[in-house]
């Protein structure tokens, strides 16, 4: 990855959850279409390209630990309470009370998330495509991170800092994992298609979760099909003029 890649990641995240300082109007209805395209479009090159990379190491439990992701995305949920998917849960208090748990488990989320930017085939398509997946996906989530920070009565200046915090964990991750990829102390490097098993688990259980949860209403909502439907077919798009 270059400079440019890290600063993508962090910029998309740190002006997502900048939003609810500089627009006062609901966002809500354009965050969940932007969502749902995101959904679409890192389900869609996870199938195409992650899965494939990693399977192409013939190795026979890469499949356990893809399930170990799916669940430990799971456990993590219920720390975050779905802030990854968009979603925005407020518990009043009189006094201000930082939510540990969803920082927590969203900064690991996120961290993770960044992993899997590296060069497994010897293209780079691979990788540019995946960087734009995640930086659509962290614009609804950091958006939701700072609304839940905000309105339990953290100040301004605290949300900024924990708001930081969260947009540097993802190019964290991803240089982590550049690390770990190029080092051979210790045949760390021998464990990267494990970790990214344990990622592409944790791609499949978010994706699936937006593109498949219920609206409110119950009822077909055509903009958000558009929405999927685009951020599907531009990762086909990509895959085609790549393979």
């Amino acid at each position: 990855m270059e400079l440019l890649d890290y600063i993508i990641l962090f910029v998309s995240a740190f002006l997502g959850g900048s939003l609810i300082f500089l627009i006062k109007t609901d966002l809500n209805k354009k965050l969940k279409l932007l969502l749902s395209f995101s959904g679409a479009y890192l389900f869609s090159i996870t199938v195409l390209h992650l899965l494939p990379d990693v399977y192409s190491t013939g190795n026979a439990y890469i499949g356990l630990f893809i399930l170990a992701g799916f669940g430990f995305q799971i456990f993590l949920e219920q720390y975050s309470e779905g802030i990854e998917h968009g979603h925005i849960h407020v518990h009043t208090h009189r006094h201000v009370v930082f939510p540990f748990g969803i920082m927590i488990s969203l900064s690991l989320h996120a961290f993770l998330e960044g992993m899997p930017l590296v060069n497994l085939s010897g293209g780079n398509h691979h990788e540019n495509t995946l960087l734009y997946g995640i930086a659509l996906h962290h614009i609804p989530a950091a958006f939701a991170l700072t609304s839940v920070l905000y309105q339990n009565k953290l100040k301004k200046h605290q949300v900024l800092f924990f708001l930081l915090l969260f947009a540097a964990m993802t190019p964290l991750g991803s240089l982590t994992s550049n690390v770990l990829q190029r080092e051979s102390i210790g045949m760390i490097s021998n464990y990267f298609q494990y970790m990214m098993g344990i990622v592409i688990g944790i791609f499949l259980h978010i994706s699936t979760t937006i593109l498949f949860e219920s609206n409110v209403d119950h009822r077909f909502n055509f903009y958000k099909m558009i929405a999927i439907i685009v951020g599907a077919s531009l990762a086909i798009i990509n895959f085609l003029i790549n393979v």
